[in-house]
């Protein structure tokens, strides 16, 4: 069995005009909410054995709030930064724990989340997928024949304490 856990950034911070997007970093909602994401992840056993993140300052930052183990390996990838569904499945299909930890931004992380399920959650903000937004999907098979899983969880801060997004 594979587990992806795909996540999109917590909420990042609009106030810095003279910053690229790509540097753009987290709000203090979006700090909150990655903390209380990594809560959630470590209340529900859902640890990951490798992290594939997009290289933004956002995205980075959403993957230190989560206070991981330190020995958790992360790859920083500029391919995941505001990715396609197509080019996020073609990383993902190179990892090599048995449960991954992906890290992106929208509307591509969107499109992967409904790529990869046959079922989606009855939850209201799946179609959106809004930030701080995480999917927990199982798969009988390994990486690089993934087609679609079981939806396991489907979270977004607002629903977890001290997370309002």
């Amino acid at each position: 069995m594979r587990r992806l856990i795909l996540m999109r950034h917590a909420k990042s911070d609009w106030n810095h005009p003279g910053l690229g997007d790509h540097e753009r970093p987290l709000n203090r909602r979006g700090t909150a909410a990655a903390k209380a994401l990594g809560d959630w992840l470590r209340d529900n056993g859902y640890i990951p054995e490798e992290v594939l993140c997009s290289s933004a300052e956002r995205t980075g930052q959403t993957l230190l709030g989560l206070a991981l183990d330190g020995g958790t390996p992360v790859k920083f990838s500029r391919a995941l930064y505001l990715a396609e569904a197509g080019d996020m499945l073609n990383v993902l299909r190179q990892a090599t724990g048995n449960v991954v930890l992906m890290i992106g931004h929208n509307p591509g992380i969107c499109e992967m989340a409904h790529r990869l399920v046959g079922d989606p959650p009855e939850h209201i903000r799946f179609e959106d997928y809004p930030t701080g937004a995480t999917l927990v999907v199982d798969f009988d098979t390994d990486w690089p024949d993934v087609t679609t899983g079981d939806v396991t969880a489907f979270v977004i801060p607002r629903e977890l304490k001290d997370g309002s997004a």
